[in-house]
């Protein structure tokens, strides 16, 4: 017969723990990054009939348009062709239903607007919307 071993079998816990680390690091440095993306200084409309937004769409393309017309994505300015631009390759990567949604200051002309929703059109994107407060800010707002 022969005899058993009566070693003590360990598993070594260190790369599980530092991959938990750096997945906790990851969602904490993203979650600030997507907080930052939008200016907070583009004050929303207030549209109490339009529907809520309940699940974003990852492939969604946040555009900015600010109270003086300048167009924007995470906080970098751009003009029609640079935006035309960056829909086609969302367009490209996303497919046909990529979403566009478009976060106007409520003061800025509708002729901003329409700029932006010119280049989706011409990039081949027919999902965009505007975004809107659904109930008041608070402070007026």
């Amino acid at each position: 017969m022969a005899k058993r071993s009566t070693e003590e079998v360990s598993v070594n816990m260190t790369p599980m723990i530092d991959i938990v680390f750096q997945l906790i690091i990851f969602f904490v440095v993203t979650a600030k990054l997507d907080s930052e993306a939008f200016d907070q200084a583009i004050l929303l409309a207030f549209s109490p009939s339009g529907p809520a937004i309940e699940k974003k769409d990852p492939r969604t393309v946040n555009v900015e348009v600010d109270e003086k017309g300048r167009i924007s994505i995470s906080r970098t300015y751009l003009d029609e062709n640079v935006l035309a631009v960056v829909l086609q390759q969302a367009l490209a990567r996303g497919g046909a239903s990529t979403p566009v949604l478009i976060r106007a200051h409520r003061n800025t002309d509708h002729e901003n607007v329409r700029r932006v929703m010119d280049a989706c059109g011409k990039a081949g994107i027919w999902q965009v919307s505007i975004v809107a407060h659904k109930e008041t800010p608070k402070g007026g707002g």
